[in-house]
């Protein structure tokens, strides 16, 4: 419960930094996303209904960020990234024993997968509410180069947050010693 609290905080945390972290110039004005890699870090290290919680969380703040009108539609609705997050998260979550047995870059490339599909059904969605799907090359990196980010982002996560989940005493990452044995290399 106390890993729950802290990963909580983190999610907020993360969120306002990201607001203050510029476009990477040199990736076609990527943007870096840290909150998907710590809720995807509490798939893999909490019980079903924290990470629900938790996935509730992370969607709540997207949405109230991204969440937006455009004269009198509505284009990205709210509650849509509380979904994908569950969705995602619960994938993730599923894949758990993976991690437990030390296959943690499974899930570091899934998160960098995961924060491109949340980047793209958001790109989808605007997109069909204004009528037109435009994809090339910049489109392309704004939705790839933040999972690729996030990708390269999440050993240092994961391995910075399960030191976190070994100092509360989290009973769901006893047995995932995965990140531990990477540590100790």
């Amino acid at each position: 419960m106390i890993l729950f609290l802290v990963l909580l905080v983190l999610v907020f945390v993360a969120q306002i930094v990201e607001i203050f972290i510029p476009p990477l110039e040199w990736m076609f004005n990527a943007h870096v996303y840290i909150v998907p890699v710590i809720v995807f870090y509490g798939a893999i290290t909490l019980s079903f209904p924290l990470m629900l919680a938790l996935a509730f969380f992370a969607g709540f703040l997207l949405d109230a960020m991204t969440a937006q009108v455009f004269a009198t539609r509505v284009e990205i609705s709210f509650g849509w990234s509380i979904l994908l997050y569950a969705v995602l998260a619960a994938i993730m979550h599923g894949l758990k024993p993976l991690f437990n047995r030390g296959r943690w870059e499974v899930h570091c490339v899934l998160s960098g997968v995961c924060t491109s599909l949340i980047l793209l059904s958001q790109y989808l969605m605007i997109s069909f509410r204004r009528g037109s799907i435009i994809f090339n090359r910049e489109v392309w990196w704004q939705i790839g180069g933040p999972g690729l980010l996030a990708m390269l982002m999440a050993p240092l996560v994961f391995w910075s947050l399960h030191w976190i989940a070994g100092l509360t005493k989290n009973p769901y990452t006893a047995q995932a010693d995965g990140l531990d044995e990477f540590a100790s290399r």
